[in-house]
């Protein structure tokens, strides 16, 4: 890659050049970080150790969960060491690594977004048919799929950029090598690659959107004709999964369904779906879901008579 470009690095700009602000920031963001890895691992110990917690749902946000840890850990550690120095690079093939995790585990998020969108409508709308649509092994494979998507999605957009010559300058201005923030330092023009990355990567978010939107409205439709404990429930469950989704896909939508332009609000947009939103899942999922604070509760039992019996 260095011999077809003469750039081997690139320096990140980062969210703010004041020494006072990026003192607060890493103590801020180390914070978020640490609750992102403790928040999504304790629902995964949690629905690993629950046999409760036994539904396709709670194995969907198992995988939601491992999927955060890795979308956040592509660039919340450099974004946080990055605000202890003042000239902050990533080598090139650093920066075409992060911009396919970014991708990855971003694009695979949205597809198990929109498949657990899928199992709260046939839990709701087909309730007698739902173990049997919902078997162990389907659920797996979505889980493949979703995996795959974000793979396939992820290798376009990488292959398009590491296409593009790189003669200078390096100066990203973001936190991290996104698609956009690249396609501005390429010395060529880059009108055709930027339409299809709008094409996949906003097009992709967009139509997933618009999926679980559609999802939820038939959802809320079908509740009229449940009781009102019925309906309550299932509004909790869902809230959670819009709030989730919103959060996401919203920010998303904003920075790739359009050409490659980049805004000064996008690097604080960024930080809504790739630090927020994993810090926020857990909360968001375990809050409004006594099944899953009974699960916390009884771990935490087991954990505290266990080491009681250590100690003795």
């Amino acid at each position: 890659m260095e011999n077809v470009n003469n750039v081997s690095e690139f320096i990140l700009l980062g969210l703010s050049q004041d020494p006072k602000l990026q003192q607060l920031c890493f103590v801020l963001f180390l914070l978020f970080y640490v609750l992102i890895i403790l928040g999504n691992l304790l629902i995964i110990v949690t629905i690993q150790s629950s046999e409760q917690l036994d539904s396709p749902m709670y194995f969907f946000l198992r995988y939601l969960s491992f999927v955060d840890v890795c979308y956040s850990s592509v660039t919340a550690p450099k974004l946080i060491a990055g605000f202890l120095v003042e000239r902050k690079t990533i080598s090139f093939v650093g920066c075409i690594a992060q911009l396919f995790g970014i991708h990855f585990f971003g694009c695979t998020e949205i597809f198990l977004l929109t498949v657990m969108a899928y199992d709260r409508y046939i839990a709701i709308c087909k309730p007698l048919h739902y173990m049997t649509i919902m078997s162990r092994h389907v659920c797996s494979w979505m889980v493949v799929a979703s995996w795959l998507g974000g793979f396939v999605h992820s290798m376009v957009q990488t292959l398009l950029t590491t296409q593009l010559p790189f003669c200078g300058p390096n100066e990203i201005d973001h936190y991290f090598c996104d698609v956009h923030p690249l396609l501005k330092l390429a010395c060529t023009d880059t009108y055709i690659v930027g339409i299809i990355v709008v094409a996949n990567s906003g097009m992709i978010s967009l139509s997933c959107f618009v999926v679980l939107v559609v999802s939820y409205v038939i959802i809320l439709i079908s509740l009229k004709t449940r009781s009102s404990e019925g309906r309550l429930k299932a509004l909790s469950t869902c809230a959670s999964h819009i709030t989730v989704v919103i959060l996401f896909l919203g920010p998303c939508i904003f920075i790739y369904m359009r050409p490659s332009t980049t805004f000064s609000e996008d690097k604080m947009v960024a930080v809504f779906y790739t630090i927020i939103t994993p810090m926020l899942n857990p909360l968001i999922y375990t809050l409004r879901n006594e099944e899953v604070k009974n699960a916390m509760r009884k771990l935490w039992s087991r954990g505290v008579v266990a080491g009681g019996k250590l100690k003795m």
